[in-house]
């Protein structure tokens, strides 16, 4: 059973807010973030004590001067190939940090694909499907969000793809 009410004792999130409005069932799970750790997916699956397959990170691309989110996860690397060839062009490129934090309005490593301040097209890696449910940034570096795949997929609008390897 989803706990909604926990979002308030850790003071809520753009993510969280999201979640709650559209009526979408999720759990928080809060951990401590060491500053000195740069590893942040790793963190929170060792945090977690979870599968890293089940756990996902939110990447921002740049198609042809377009941002676009990918989740994907923390076990694998995102394909930048696949990912160009979902929005049919030839190329993508990690986003600069800065741009990525500016666009989303949450600090790098604390990243959510729900909840941004500009909403980007956003693919999910199919892999997601494999599990009752996932893991992704609620928005601060120590706090995930579990939620359904397909939960997360209509609230971000996002479409399922293979852009993992």
């Amino acid at each position: 059973m989803a706990k909604r009410s926990r979002q308030q004792t850790h003071g809520g999130t753009p993510a969280t807010t999201a979640l709650t409005q559209a009526g979408i069932a999720f759990t928080l799970h809060p951990y401590e973030h060491h500053d000195d750790n740069t590893h942040f997916g790793d963190e929170a699956v060792a945090a977690l004590d979870s599968d890293p397959n089940r756990v996902f990170k939110t990447l921002v691309a740049d198609i042809g001067g377009h941002l676009v989110v990918a989740v994907v996860p923390v076990a694998k690397q995102l394909d930048l190939k696949a990912l160009a060839a979902v929005f049919g062009v030839k190329k993508a490129t990690m986003a600069d940090p800065a741009v990525a934090a500016r666009s989303s309005g949450y600090v790098v490593g604390g990243i959510s694909p729900i909840g941004q301040r500009t909403p980007l097209p956003t693919v999910v890696d199919s892999s997601a499907d494999d599990f009752p449910t996932i893991h992704v940034s609620a928005g601060r570096r120590g706090l995930q969000v579990e939620l359904a795949a397909a939960d997360l997929c209509a609230v971000t609008k996002a479409r399922s793809a293979r852009i993992a390897h």
